[in-house]
């Protein structure tokens, strides 16, 4: 179980690399999941012409990585004001028109955040807005990843949506579609009283794809470590969730390129 585990341990490059140095390194590496995101720099979506991106296709396949695009957290999903709204659904859009390009095999997305007053009027937004992208994901044969998000400090007037269980579920239970699933941030769920374990209980995990990890503390705040750093049990997790019956990838998403290569090979062995 072992080597199983850690080749399905991949590591989100993010913005750490352009993304065809970050496919040299996941293939030097034996990296076989990658995420990248594309907002920035030579990463940015708007700077991929058919050339470039078929060549990351074709490195890709010649390695054996399936890439995954993960959209920007600071960008509102749940945005409703006229012009930023339109501009919201054009980001996704593009994203999404890029996925078949770069023969990418999902996309990580959000629900947004509100400002305490509002956060109902944002939860619908946000809804009918992946409605809409979901929609648009299934005519391009895109497959979508809604994460849970963090918690932020109780007395901030900004918070991440679809943080918790229940803000989670609003927005699955109401979208049913092929090009729309489930990321699961473990840390994130680490952060709240419910802890990973009821988490793991309440997922429907027919419909996770992903499960993402970084180390923490318990009932702290956001925070992504190296594993070892923080107090997440991640040999209770990997036992929860491995008993699930999921047998998709991981994601590391902390410090280093270096780092989370280096957490591949420790945190396989706690699933020997």
């Amino acid at each position: 179980m072992t080597e199983a585990l850690y080749t399905r341990i991949g590591v989100d490059i993010g913005r750490r690399a352009k993304l065809e140095d970050g496919i040299e390194w996941a293939a030097r590496n034996e990296v076989r999941y990658i995420d990248i995101q594309l907002d920035y720099g030579e990463n940015a979506f708007t700077r991929f012409d058919k050339a470039r991106a078929a060549a990351i296709r074709e490195a890709c396949a010649r390695n054996n990585i399936e890439l995954g695009l993960h959209t920007l957290s600071a960008v509102n999903v749940a945005e409703y004001a006229p012009l930023l709204s339109e501009a919201t659904d054009a980001y996704l859009r593009g994203y999404i028109d890029l996925y078949s390009d770069l023969g990418a095999r999902w996309i990580v997305v959000h629900a947004g955040y509100h400002f305490t007053a509002d956060r109902q009027a944002r939860m619908e937004a946000g809804l009918e807005r992946l409605k809409r992208i979901v929609d648009y994901a299934e005519k391009k044969g895109a497959l979508l990843l809604l994460e849970n998000l963090n918690k932020e400090p109780k007395d901030a007037e900004v918070h991440y949506l679809a943080h918790t269980m229940e803000e989670w579920a609003y927005y699955y239970d109401q979208i049913d579609s092929p090009a729309f699933a489930l990321s699961f941030t473990a840390n994130h769920a680490h952060l709240l009283p419910e802890g990973v374990e009821g988490f793991v209980s309440a997922i429907p995990w027919q419909r996770v794809k992903e499960v993402r990890l970084a180390d923490c503390f318990r009932n702290g705040y956001e925070i992504h470590l190296p594993p070892g750093e923080g107090d997440f049990d991640f040999l209770a997790m990997f036992r929860l969730i491995e008993g699930k019956g999921f047998r998709g990838h991981y994601m590391n998403a902390f410090g280093t390129l270096e780092q989370m290569q280096q957490a591949r090979h420790s945190l396989s062995r706690l699933g020997a």
